[in-house]
């Protein structure tokens, strides 16, 4: 049973990079910084240097602890291919325990 059920995060990130998507996602689950990563093909419209700009990337859907966060984003941030890459937090506000307690168990311990 998990003890404080907002103790879990899902991270967010983009990439155009088929190779780059493989590099941070085995990083993440390898070193035990995340549980799972999902995929998802997307279509992103965004504002680059002044211009307008649209791009096809990958979203990556991290489920992770929230100590882990700082972890998770520099390793992220080491590995991406982009200047400034998408790396944000949404915190869990509840979730199915049995779930919750799977993220923990098969992540890192601090």
């Amino acid at each position: 049973m998990v003890d404080n059920k907002q103790a879990f995060c899902v991270v967010l990130t983009t990439t155009n990079n088929e190779a780059n998507k493989n590099q941070i996602i085995k990083a993440l689950l390898t070193q035990k910084l995340a549980a799972c990563v999902q995929e998802m093909a997307i279509n992103s419209h965004y504002v680059w240097q002044g211009e307008v700009c649209q791009d096809v990337e990958t979203l990556l859907v991290i489920k992770t602890r929230k100590d882990l966060y700082p972890q998770v984003e520099e390793q992220i941030s080491q590995l991406h291919n982009y200047e400034v890459p998408q790396i944000v937090q949404l915190e869990i506000q509840d979730g199915f325990n049995p779930y919750l307690s799977w993220i923990a168990a098969n992540t890192l311990e601090l």
